[in-house]
């Protein structure tokens, strides 16, 4: 669908400041000041992996690269340099300064040239992108958006002195730097934190996340079977989104090796594999079948809700007293559980599946009991620490995101860098744009 709405009323009735304008600006159309460029549809043919001109298409705007390039003849008209404006047309309406090498303008996406002599075009990208986000919000999603380059040549951009555009540029791009910095810092520890918490359950099954005396911990071989008092499927009923019965686990409750219990599924309390399929605390649930790189996740249930059962896609594993019941999870969950999961592994139709069966023969080194539980204890402490630190992250990017819309608003508003009396006025520059 394409966008249908008055831009004029989109802008007045703009809440975020990212329409907004300093009142000693003015308004101007966005064609009045830029060249607006549709893409080339290039024959799809012609697409290769390496050969000929890189090609610049809707999915490469905002990373600054392509894969993707066209072994054929280009007119120069349709070739963007690094730090051309480009926009994308359909999906998000996203807009970003070409970060990559010399590219073929592909179809749906188009290029903005402003005049310099009008609007700067580092400060056109600044811009820019709020009143695409804008389009976007009001543009029906029955079907793919679309956006119009008659739609972007009507935009009603703000217009400031030339001279403090130029000011508002070098101040925006300033702070913004160092938001990116401090943003890509965060996105680092992110990225990290899987691996770390990988690490840790690598070394807690090893026998390297706790030192202890060895002569009391000699650690033994065991097979699932051997420590399982039970090793049974879920059930397969239909279940019902009704709010009432007992609640049934499912495989996409465990998330992260724990029980996630926002989303569930309910069966009546008198269904006849209840008592048999309720579960009892401590009891091991493992993931039998699920797409490769999830099939095999395992969590413990402790209780909550209660009573609760399981679904045919989960196994219960019910433990012996000699194993301690995180501990095996933390041992499926990590990369010897991995390892031994990707060697017995079955597909059917996109489906990774572990039976029962591979289950029981699962073998691990298991240590003393007492020793389960400091290993437990530790790897409990050190996942809190990762998930205390995964929030942080999560606040910090947030809280990135709201300084970055402040910055952007302040600057629209013209309260980001002083007025000089010594500038043209907006509205002369506007006149000279509308002479020219």
């Amino acid at each position: 669908m394409s966008f249908t709405e008055s831009l004029t009323e989109l802008v007045a009735k703009n809440s975020n400041g990212l329409l907004g304008k300093a009142a000693h600006w003015e308004r101007v159309r966005l064609g009045d000041v830029a060249a607006v460029l549709n893409g080339f549809p290039f024959p799809s043919d012609r697409f290769s992996q390496g050969d000929g001109i890189p090609l610049l298409r809707i999915r490469d705007i905002l990373r600054g690269r392509t894969e993707t390039s066209y072994d054929g003849d280009v007119d120069a008209e349709f070739i963007v340099a690094p730090g051309d404006l480009v926009v994308g047309m359909d999906g998000d309406f996203n807009t970003a300064l070409w970060r990559g090498p010399r590219a073929a303008l592909n179809q749906r996406v188009c290029k903005l040239s402003p005049n310099p002599h009008f609007y700067d075009k580092r400060l056109l990208h600044w811009v820019l992108q709020g009143y695409l986000s804008a389009i976007n919000a009001a543009t029906s999603s029955i079907t793919v958006k679309h956006l119009s380059s008659r739609t972007i040549t009507e935009i009603l951009l703000p217009l400031p002195p030339l001279a403090e555009q130029q000011r508002l540029v070098a101040v925006i791009e300033e702070h913004l730097s160092r938001l990116d910095a401090a943003v890509a810092a965060l996105e680092r520890v992110r990225v990290a934190l899987p691996r770390y918490r990988a690490a840790v359950l690598k070394a807690a099954c090893e026998g390297r996340l706790v030192e202890t005396d060895a002569a009391s911990t000699a650690w033994t071989s065991v097979a699932v079977e051997q420590v399982a008092t039970e090793v049974r499927y879920g059930t397969s009923a239909k279940t019902s989104e009704t709010k009432t019965g007992i609640p049934v686990l499912r495989m996409g409750n465990i998330v992260d090796g724990r029980l996630d219990l926002e989303s569930l599924k309910f069966l009546p309390e008198n269904h006849e594999e209840f008592p048999t399929l309720l579960l009892a605390p401590g009891d091991v649930l493992f993931n039998r079948t699920n797409s490769p790189e999830l099939v095999g996740k395992t969590a413990v249930y402790r209780g909550i809700p209660a009573p609760c059962s399981f679904a045919s896609y989960l196994i219960r594993i019910r433990l012996a007293p000699t194993c301690v019941p995180d501990f095996l999870s933390y041992t499926l969950n990590s990369a010897v559980g991995r390892r031994w999961i990707g060697s017995v592994v079955s597909q059917q139709v996109g489906q990774a599946n572990v039976s029962g069966g591979k289950l029981k023969e699962f073998t691990f080194a298991l240590p003393p009991v007492p020793h389960q539980h400091l290993i437990v204890a530790e790897v409990d402490r050190r996942l809190s620490l990762a998930d205390a630190a995964h929030r942080a992250v999560a606040a910090g990017l947030a809280k990135a995101k709201r300084l970055r819309q402040a910055i952007l608003k302040r600057a629209f508003e013209g309260k980001l860098v002083p007025q000089d009396p010594n500038d043209e006025p907006a509205s002369a520059l506007l006149e000279r744009i509308r002479q020219a």
